[in-house]
Parts: C-alpha cells; structure tokens; sequence
C-alpha cells in the first residue's frame, strides 16, 4: 500500500480534506526545491567557468583601467603610476605614448599637460608620442590639424616650445626638403596658429589678407622666402576650415598668446618743438606698438618698442589721455624710430609719447591691451628668438 497516499479511517471529511492539502503543498514545495537546486547549480557553473576563464580577469582588468583613466584625468602623473603600480601599463615610454596617443576615456587637456612636462622621461614619451603621427606628404595645416587634435596644447610657454619643437622635427623628418631647418617648420606653425585666430576669432575685427600673411613670413626660410603658392595653400585651407581645438575651456595657446592685435585711430601728440596732436592709424602686436599715417601705409610712421616701458592715465586739454614713460628716469629718451617725410628713418626723440583715445572705453581697452604686451612674455621671446636666429642665416 502506498504510505504517501494512505489515509486512515478514524478520519472526519474535513480532516481527510486537509491531510490532502498538506500533501499538495509538500509536493509543490519538494518542486520548488529542485527548481532552486537546479538554478543555484548553474550558477556554481557559471562562477566556476569565471574563474577559469580570462573573463573574470577581464573584467576586474576593465575596472582598474576604467579607475585609472579616471585618475589620470585629475592627476596625469598619479594616473600613469596606477597603471604602471596594476600591471596595466608597462613602464615604458612608448608604452605610456600609445596609451596617451589612443587617448580612450582620456582628457586632452591631461594628455598636453603630461606631454609638456619637462623631465627626461616625460620628454621621451613626448618623442614617442609625436612618433607615432604619420605626416608624410601632408601639408603643413592637414599635420598641424591632426597633431593639435590629439590633445591639448597647455598655456605654459616652455611647454609649448617643447611640443611644438618636437612636432616641427617629426614634420620635416616625414617630409624632407620642404623646409630649411627645424626652426623655419617651427616659426611658420607659429604663423598657422595666429592666422586661425585672426581669421575665426570674432574679437578680430581686420581679417588678414593672404598678402599680409605672406609678408609677415618673409625671410623665415633660413634668410629666404617660402614659395608664395606654398604659403597661400595654407592660407585658404585654413580660412576655410578653423582648427578643431579639443576641450575648449579658453586656457590654450590660441586663446593665451595669440589674443588679437588691437588696432584703431588714436591721437599722438608730435615730439617737435610745436606740440601738434597728429592723427594716427595704431597697431598693437609683437610688444610693438606701429602707427600709420593711413590704414593702407604698407610701413609704419613709427615704431614704439614696449619693452621696459610703463604706461599711465595722465590729465590733458584732449581728453581719455594716457601716456608711455620709462619709469624711474624722466629725461631719457625712449627707444623707437619714426620715418620721416623724405623717407629716412630716424630715432624718436620722445621722453614720453602722450595719445588720446576717442572714448574713455576705448582709452580703457587700450591701456588694459598694452599693459598685457608690456609684461614680459617669455613666450613671444622665444619665438622673437627663432625669428632672428632664421633671418640672420641671410647675413652670413
């Protein structure tokens, strides 16, 4: 006889009844049980597939990269060492240039920070890392908009020559015979740059032509000219396609050196012995400041070098005056030079050079732009450096 179903025969209906429900609930829950014993069994399998396979490792593996990448956008250099400290970078620096050049998860502003940094093994890293562009037969623009592209130039000047030393190398290494030197790829990057920012810039009201381009590039082929075609290729590839600039959070190299140059009619008060105020056509750039007679002059009237100059608000009959003085020597004349109306050009004889803005506001933004170009920038010596190393290899 079957126990499992046996009922006894002292029971009422309704204990019968129950002892049935019993046994069908017992029967569901064993069901169940097994269900559970069948699922938690897949499990194991699976946990125990994990772990012998590379997927788990994989996993934990992702994570910490994940972490890293994360570390390193905060902290370039603690980042790098808890790649390195996790097994997940090697120690190398092209190792450590690949990673930075696939750039996966990686702020480009981290990525120009660390390339910039001035010890041996940061630099070599850089090597590695501009290595892997490929520039060959490209031009000058198309390497500078994929190189500008693969992290972000940081404001600080020595990094900035650095990095853009070490991309005019790795040009003219893929591109032999374009340029003279090294020095000439460097000077004309430089020129690209500003050009973007005059060109795509809303602040810059004048908009260089192709012609002021070409002069302002006069002589840097190691005392010769580039090919006019050559330069005017650039020009339009870049009018007509700005610089892409990752991240832009305004502390880059187009936004902190190449503001744009202020220019505009102002009143100068003449150095003869009649004081005659004269209008003039002024442009602020390169810590110079250039007037004209008129705006289509090709030379200046003048020439005020900034350099060791200070400049003051002063109170005159004009009004919005200001005036340049060499501090703490009144009677000395300040270096500069004018051409005169038969086309000599001759030392000014100004111990002080007093002007006149049109409006208080534009008195303002003029005394804030010259301020700014007075402070010494070692980033405009350096390329002034360049520029004169070039252009003195015509003299000897």
């Amino acid at each position: 006889m079957d126990g499992e179903n046996y009922v006894p025969d002292d029971l009422t209906p309704e204990e019968q009844h129950e002892l049935e429900n019993i046994r069908r609930r017992k029967q569901e829950l064993l069901e169940d049980i097994q269900r559970l014993k069948n699922e938690i069994a897949e499990v194991t399998s699976e946990i125990e597939n994990l772990g012998s396979t590379e997927e788990r490792k994989n996993m934990q593996r992702n994570k910490q990269v994940a972490m890293g990448r994360k570390k390193f956008n905060m902290d370039p250099k603690k980042g790098i060492k808890f790649l390195i400290e996790n097994d997940l970078l090697k120690h190398t620096s092209s190792d450590i240039a690949q990673f930075l050049y696939k750039g996966e998860g990686l702020n480009k502003t981290a990525i120009g920070d660390y390339l910039g940094e001035r010890d041996e093994f940061n630099l070599q890293v850089l090597h590695d890392f501009v290595e892997l562009h490929e520039f060959t037969d490209l031009n000058l623009v198309q390497a500078l908009r994929q190189f500008l592209w693969s992290f972000r130039l940081p404001g600080e000047a020595q990094k900035i020559d650095r990095m853009m030393e070490a991309f005019a190398q790795r040009y003219c290494q893929c591109n032999p015979g374009v340029f003279q030197s090294t020095d000439t790829c460097y000077i004309l990057s430089f020129a690209i740059i500003m050009l973007n920012t005059s060109l795509h810039n809303p602040n810059v009201k004048d908009k260089p032509a192709v012609e002021r381009f070409i002069s302002m590039n006069r002589g840097i082929n190691d005392g010769g000219d580039l090919p006019e075609d050559l330069l005017r290729n650039l020009y339009d590839s870049i009018k007509n396609e700005p610089f892409k600039i990752p991240e832009d959070d305004g502390n880059d190299l187009t936004h902190t050196f190449f503001n744009p140059d202020r220019e505009g009619w102002l009143l100068k008060l003449g150095g003869g012995r009649v004081k005659t105020w004269k209008r003039r056509w002024f442009i602020l750039t390169d810590n110079c400041l250039y007037y004209f007679e008129y705006t289509t002059d090709k030379e200046p009237r003048g020439i005020i070098p900034l350099e060791n100059l200070s400049i003051r608000e002063v109170e005159d009959k004009k009004p919005n005056c200001f005036e340049l003085f060499i501090p703490e020597n009144k009677d000395q004349v300040i270096k500069a030079c004018k051409t005169e109306a038969d086309g000599r050009v001759v030392e000014g004889n100004h111990t002080f050079y007093r002007i006149s803005a049109p409006t208080t506001e534009e008195k303002d933004e003029w005394m804030n732009s010259i301020k700014a170009a007075i402070s010494r920038d070692p980033f405009y010596e350096m390329l002034a450096t360049r520029k004169k190393k070039v252009s003195s290899m015509k003299r000897h």
